[in-house]
């Protein structure tokens, strides 16, 4: 059996599946913060956790806000910083045991979607996390593109396209750049772009639900972001074509982004026509442990 383990900044998620997909536990423990040792340590405790709950792994995925460079080996562009620079995977190998393989978490997110969720059957899927950062991930047939640099699908840290005058030069970006995707795409951006129009300090679910109460601020402020989403979304579909657009994270739980971007796009899209699907998350918030785990494909474990 296989392990999907998701690293997120406050919780790492475990999950072990069988063959055919079906998850036999779950668990989920603190994450410990600017520890490196801490991290592996905790990681090795929920693996076996797990196997106390579903039997033996042999296997392990583990998804994480970054990714290892193919130049050095080491974790690079991780949110988690106390990661960058450290051989993760090989650590990982060596306290566990066994075979382990890191993606990017948004890559993970893709292929769970493309594998049983909401892209599946899709030849072409682009996964789009929306939380406290943007993140993209692509999966052609079923696995995650990675590419030459190991930074396919990073699609917020390119500029927002097309900008109106009040969105130059935009915000600073922690990557060093100003006017990132992610910088008006994320949660906090959401937050910061309506206190800036309305003195209002609110996170996005008091958006939405202020808005959903006929709040004239907070339904400007969603319209904003929408035409921002779509603009984005629209560079994505002109690069890629993909024939799905998933979309995972806390912000994919405001329901009208479903009917409003798809009106809004076909401005951006260069073509006559736009069949692209955008659709949220089947697995919800499971979708990035269930792709960890769907980096073992049942056929390369009985192989490996």
């Amino acid at each position: 059996m296989r392990a999907g383990i998701d690293l997120g900044g406050t919780k790492i998620e475990g999950l072990v599946l069988d063959g055919a997909g079906i998850a036999l536990a779950r668990r989920r423990i603190p994450a410990p913060r600017g520890d490196y040792d801490a991290t592996v340590a905790a990681i090795s405790t929920l693996v076996g956790g797990l196997e106390a709950d579903a039997g033996p792994v042999t296997h392990v995925g583990v998804g994480i806000p970054g990714t290892v460079s193919p130049a050095t080996g080491l974790v690079k562009n991780a949110n988690s910083t106390w990661l960058i620079g450290r051989p993760f995977d090989k650590d990982l190998e060596t306290v566990l045991g066994r075979p382990v393989r890191l993606a990017n978490d948004a890559n993970c997110f893709a292929v769970s979607e493309a594998a049983d969720g909401a892209g599946q059957g899709a030849a072409v899927v682009f996964g789009v996390i929306l939380g406290t950062g943007v993140g993209g991930g692509i999966a052609l047939g079923g696995r995650a593109v990675t590419g030459r640099n190991a930074v396919a699908g990073e699609w917020g840290h390119n500029p927002l396209p097309w900008p109106q005058d009040d969105e130059r030069p935009g915000p600073r970006c922690y990557c060093g750049l100003d006017g990132c995707i992610e910088t008006f795409l994320s949660g906090p951006a959401l937050a910061r772009d309506h206190k800036a129009a309305t003195g209002e300090d609110l996170d996005a679910p008091e958006i939405a639900a202020r808005a959903q109460a006929g709040d004239a601020g907070a339904a400007r402020t969603l319209t904003r972001y929408e035409g921002r989403l779509a603009r984005a979304l629209a560079t994505v579909v002109n690069v890629v074509d993909p024939d799905v657009i998933v979309l995972g994270g806390g912000l994919s739980n405001l329901s009208r982004l479903y009917d409003a971007v798809p009106e809004l796009w076909g401005r951006w899209i260069f073509s006559d026509a736009v069949a692209t699907r955008l659709a949220p998350a089947r697995h919800g918030d499971a979708s990035g442990v269930r792709g960890a785990a769907w980096l073992w494909r049942p056929e390369e474990m009985d192989s490996i």
